[in-house]
């Protein structure tokens, strides 16, 4: 576990090329010791778009990534390594695998799509989301624990119901200390918060931990806000699905999908 002071306005400090260390901000909300997904998540894309940043320009968008969690991410020291699986000009997949104590602990894959003026031709989104800036703060944290979850500011448009919530997240951290993040990169970081805003069932009770996430985009969002319009199912033999639209303040940018094991607390 991260301990000592002052823990800095960030999630992460990078300690070398391709490692980072979480902060305290980046706790996670089923234990105190391991790291939340959503800021993690961040990271990964961080680490691709500093993959990037290292070739001449495609004018290629990520519009697909998709993460499946392989173990526990403790809150300690991890490594990023970026792989291209598929090259191309106007299509391309890369693999980032995030190692903590030698461990493969998350294995993520990021189509990379050409970008092309399609103005002309774009519909078929959900409507906008009340503007974040009319709506009243929800004290989030007194539903779930941990650095992460204390560290934002959520804002539902209509009081959260079990199972059915649509809210704005946002936070004053950066994603790196020190460090630049795209607005890709920190508008991601908060999109596995979706889990947690619209539980159907006590997490002092339940447990509903994802084990997957994987977001689509059809337009690339800008940082700032988080929107999450987010339903939670759960069915009869121990898995749950969160389903979310995902949007900035300009409009829906995409979904997301969360694929869930549920089962009693242990002592519960």
């Amino acid at each position: 576990m991260i301990t000592g002071t002052p823990v800095p306005d960030s999630y992460y400090v990078r300690t070398d090329e391709h490692r980072f260390k979480p902060t305290a901000h980046a706790g996670g909300a089923w234990s105190s010791d391991e790291q939340h997904f959503s800021p993690l998540g961040g990271l990964v894309v961080h680490a691709l778009d500093q993959y990037l940043a290292a070739r001449p320009d495609r004018a290629l968008v990520l519009s697909r990534i998709s993460y499946d969690i392989l173990g526990r991410p403790a809150l300690d020291e991890c490594e990023i390594q970026v792989e291209t699986v598929r090259p191309g000009r106007t299509i391309e997949l890369l693999e980032a695998t995030v190692h903590i104590g030698g461990r493969a602990v998350v294995r993520a894959r990021a189509w990379l799509l050409s970008a092309q003026d399609t103005t002309a031709v774009a519909g078929g989104a959900e409507e906008r989301l009340t503007p974040p800036e009319r709506l009243r703060p929800w004290p989030m944290a007194e539903l779930w624990p941990g650095g992460y979850i204390a560290s934002l500011d959520v804002r539902p448009v209509a009081p959260p119901q079990p199972g059915r919530t649509t809210a704005w997240v946002s936070t004053p951290l950066t994603l790196v200390a020190g460090e630049p993040s795209s607005p890709l990169a920190s508008y991601l970081a908060l999109v596995d918060t979706a889990n947690g805003i619209a539980v159907r069932r006590s997490p002092r009770e339940w447990m509903f931990p994802n084990v997957d996430l994987t977001v689509h985009l059809h337009r690339q969002p800008q940082a700032g806000w988080t929107g999450l319009d987010t339903t939670v199912v759960f069915g009869p033999t121990g898995q749950g699905l969160t389903s979310t639209v995902l949007h900035d303040v300009h409009g829906p940018v995409g979904h997301a999908q969360q694929i869930l094991t549920v089962r009693p607390m242990p002592d519960a």
